[in-house]
């Protein structure tokens, strides 16, 4: 169905771990505190999209304009909140079929890396207990540009010791998606075919690849 492929690049949020929610609670907090209303609609731009960009979309919802000192004192204090609210993730929370896919592909010899915008990736796959499905690691203190910039994924295929064309990507945002075809990779969108119109091929979840 996917064809050959010999690398696998993984997006964290949506398509391993719905972490979604406690994004959802953490910028809405803020939003709080700022004295405006931020909704799950808003909270669909800042699906795959770093912690500083995200910052400035809510801001700009909320109309705010602030100074870039406290414009980072904000963005380490949503994450202050974000990360108390993932503490107590455990295993439970993987999404249905991930686990059984990434290990699927391991028994098939096909190398798997994690593109991800979270910092905060290798303490919630610590917490999943399967860090060590994943051959290489990228996340947000890897990188320096957001996707749709493809720097994550191209890195990611460079660490595998693999060819942008040997990859397939999974991402269930728009930005990723756009991220991985200018990677020069295949992409499988989890999702919505509305939202995902770049990706290659589009499933509802993992689960469906599992067999």
């Amino acid at each position: 169905m996917l064809g050959n492929f010999k690398g696998a690049l993984f997006d964290l949020d949506g398509v391993i771990v719905d972490t979604a929610k406690f994004h959802f609670l953490a910028w809405n907090r803020l939003a709080k505190e700022l004295g405006f209303t931020f909704t799950e609609h808003h909270n669909e731009r800042l699906k795959g999209v770093s912690r500083v960009h995200s910052l400035e979309i809510l801001l700009d919802i909320g109309r705010i304009s602030l100074s870039e000192e406290k414009k980072q004192l904000l963005a380490e204090l949503k994450n202050k909140w974000y990360v108390e609210y993932i503490t107590d993730m455990d295993a439970n929370e993987i999404l249905p079929g991930a686990k059984e896919y990434l290990m699927q592909l391991r028994n098939n010899g096909i190398k798997i890396a994690l593109g991800s915008a979270s910092k905060n990736a290798p303490m919630i796959l610590e917490n999943l207990k399967i860090t060590e499905l994943f051959d290489v690691i990228i996340d947000g203190n890897s990188t320096s540009k957001a996707k749709p910039d493809p720097e994550v994924f191209l890195l990611g295929a460079e660490k595998l010791g693999l060819a942008p064309e040997e990859c397939i990507v999974f991402e269930d945002a728009a930005a990723g998606v756009e991220a991985g075809k200018l990677a020069g990779m295949r992409v499988v969108g989890i999702g919505s075919t509305d939202v995902l119109k770049q990706a290659d091929y589009v499933i509802t979840g993992l689960f469906e690849l599992v067999g």
